[in-house]
């Protein structure tokens, strides 16, 4: 058995003897001392397993989306927007009460019971949707899915982040993306035959349950993160799980900077003042600022509603919606390509652009001077558009740059009640004030996005979360 070379201590007696400067010479003398990078290879098996948690969240926001009209008329709500709203938002809604408690599951029990907790609650509430016969029998089973939904997003970017080598860590964190998009487009798919297939919608969720269940399963055999391994104490077991991560000449670099990292991830550490008014603020305003632009750009209502945006204009939804999640899995395909060689900022810069530019396609679209075939054009296109651009950056890249820079704790938070009041009123807003000024609100916070983006966001490709930490947080 090869020996080891160092005496575990306790974090805070390694951080007194090191500051700023030394520690990263530290790290970099490690370094310096193994032999490359670690192989990317051992860490990705338990990457894919973690992102069927992305996979279902994905396959959840589109599940309904075909089979929306066929559920109204079986439950006896058809033509009720309020109600057709519900069924989307009260899941939304689990999503944010799941999202409230999924730091504190997840440093509670662990990463991996985090996962498999989460998947209890999807797979009861697909079964009671899939056999209900009233409406609020699906706003139940559509809220438990809506929490574990909440709990999984937080925990599986945190988890990737946590156990994928540094150089690879962008290109592992679109995998999320890309899963994300493979649900949507599954869901999109299976749900095409329910305007044929009387009682098609309940299979469509019954499928749901599967993913969920493989996910429990091969989570007892994935890597706990050696983050909170060494958090609770249990030195020993993040170094083996390191070795299985990284590889055994790995094992002493990435425990010298995980002991480093500790200091500024402590739950005693940090006080709620410290998250608003001090050590912490700039991170907690980057990133909730982020997320909120993310969905106050109007990705969530293409993807909720993109049946009925299609129909208004001619095209059939069948084929639509699987354009739709075409066009997303390509984006986020180039954007995993990307992500490690131009860097975080620049995706998200050019996908913030791209999305203003496609707004105002679809307000040109709902316009008066555009004839019948240009406004088809134009929404259509406009549409595809805004979907790849949203997938090129403002999709994967927040969750994967504040995983980067913050202790997660707060960050799906946001995301949900915003989530929640978009899938509630979008059809209502769309009603009341029409696409034109709808579109055109959405297109500028597009472009507030992008003046954020270049003034408050810090490139995080290829550096340690160690590195990114000592640059960002401010000295007490």
């Amino acid at each position: 058995m090869r020996e080891r070379q160092y005496k575990r201590t306790t974090s805070k007696d390694q951080l007194t003897g090191l500051d700023r400067v030394e520690t990263l010479e530290y790290l970099h003398n490690f370094a310096g001392k193994e032999s490359g990078k670690p192989s990317w290879r051992l860490s990705l098996p338990h990457i894919l397993v973690a992102t069927v948690s992305s996979f279902l969240f994905g396959y959840h926001l589109g599940v309904v989306n075909e089979t929306l009209e066929s559920i109204a008329l079986d439950l006896g709500f058809n033509g009720s927007t309020l109600a057709e709203g519900l069924v989307v938002s009260t899941c939304l809604g689990g999503a944010f009460i799941g999202s409230l408690f999924s730091g504190w599951i997840a440093d509670g029990i662990g990463r991996r019971r985090a996962f498999q907790l989460c998947a209890v609650p999807m797979i009861i509430g697909a079964s009671i949707s899939a056999t209900t016969g009233s409406l609020y029998g699906m706003l139940l089973g559509r809220f438990l899915v809506g929490t574990g939904m909440g709990i999984g997003p937080p925990i599986v970017t945190l988890y990737v982040t946590e156990i994928s080598p540094a150089f690879v860590r962008g290109t592992y964190g679109s995998f999320t993306q890309i899963a994300t998009c493979i649900g949507l487009i599954g869901a999109l798919s299976i749900g095409i035959p329910a305007k044929e297939i009387d009682g098609w919608w309940r299979v469509c969720f019954w499928v749901s349950a599967f993913p969920a269940a493989i996910l429990a399963f091969l989570m007892e055999f994935s890597a706990e993160s050696p983050h909170w391994l060494l958090k609770k104490g249990r030195g020993g077991d993040a170094e083996a799980e390191f070795e299985k991560l990284l590889g055994g000449l790995h094992v002493k670099s990435a425990i010298a900077e995980l002991s480093k990292l500790e200091r500024g991830d402590e739950v005693d550490a940090i006080k709620l003042s410290d998250l608003f008014f001090g050590h912490y603020f700039r991170v907690v305003f980057t990133g909730s600022s982020l997320f909120a632009l993310q969905q106050l750009s109007g990705i969530n209502a293409v993807f909720y509603f993109s049946s009925t945006v299609f129909r208004g204009a001619g095209v059939p939804p069948d084929l639509a919606n699987i354009c739709v999640g075409i066009a997303n899995l390509s984006g986020s395909i180039i954007a995993m390509i990307l992500m490690d060689k131009l860097g975080r900022k620049v995706l998200l810069l050019g996908s913030f652009l791209g999305m203003a530019v496609s707004m105002g396609l679809q307000v040109m679209a709902a316009t008066s001077f555009a004839s019948e075939s240009g406004a088809l054009y134009l929404s259509v296109g406009g549409i595809l558009l805004f979907v790849l651009t949203f997938s090129l950056g403002a999709g994967p890249v927040p969750s994967i740059l504040l995983a980067e820079i913050f202790p997660s704790r707060i960050r799906a938070k946001a995301m949900a009640v915003i989530n929640f009041f978009v899938g509630l009123f979008f059809l209502r807003l769309l009603e009341q004030i029409g696409p034109q000024i709808l579109y055109t609100i959405f297109a500028t916070f597009c472009l507030i996005a992008v003046a954020f983006v270049k003034r408050n966001v810090v490139e995080t490709k290829g550096k340690s979360l160690q590195e990114i930490e000592i640059a960002l947080l401010a000295p007490e």
